[in-house]
């Protein structure tokens, strides 16, 4: 609510977050100016700053499994040693339910996968969701566009979308992604 306020106060649009969308201009972002969007941006970050969240990210290369498959036993396995090292934290709630919105089946399977085979089945609810619809999958998006940025600044290919929205590699650093990993489980 307060995140809505802020954003009428402000006389920016209450869309979806979606962070490509925002970053490039496209779909219900096209026709905002980049100084709005940037706004738009940076309110989206004060409200995860203010969620009682807690994330972890994974990253692959495509490139580097020969097959599909092999990939998602690869990111299966991985979530699946992650959700181990952290049951006593999975455990101290009473539901879990593990929403995707389908778009990489590859994902879906290993997401899914982990989840029924490390928890208990009758505690997992599986749901296919919108983007559009629950706050904390536009989280999850704003979270991944950030740690995906900190991988593409380390190598050195972030481009002039990101040098627009974060700022140089130091700036990015010090204002997003610190501010991000506050959140992050270890």
């Amino acid at each position: 609510m307060r995140y809505e306020q802020a954003l009428s106060r402000a006389g920016l649009p209450n869309i979806p977050f979606r962070s490509e969308p925002l970053l490039n201009g496209h779909g219900t972002y096209e026709g905002l100016e980049p100084s709005q969007r940037k706004q738009l941006l940076w309110s989206f970050n004060v409200l995860v700053q203010r969620l009682p969240i807690s994330y972890a990210t994974f990253f692959y290369r495509r490139s580097e499994y020969p097959n599909p498959e092999g990939l998602s036993r690869r990111m299966e396995r991985d979530i699946e040693t992650f959700m181990s090292d952290s049951l006593d934290f999975f455990q101290t709630f009473d539901d879990m339910k593990v929403c995707y919105d389908g778009g990489q089946s590859i994902v879906e399977r290993a997401l899914y996968g982990a989840a029924g085979g490390i928890l208990s089945r009758n505690v997992v609810v599986r749901r296919k969701t919108a983007m559009s619809v629950y706050r904390l999958e536009q989280v999850a998006d704003y979270l991944c566009t950030i740690e995906l940025a900190a991988v593409k600044y380390a190598v050195h290919e972030d481009g002039e979308t990101y040098s627009k929205f974060f700022g140089g590699v130091g700036a990015f650093k010090r204002n997003w992604l610190k501010q991000a990993r506050r959140k992050r489980m270890n």
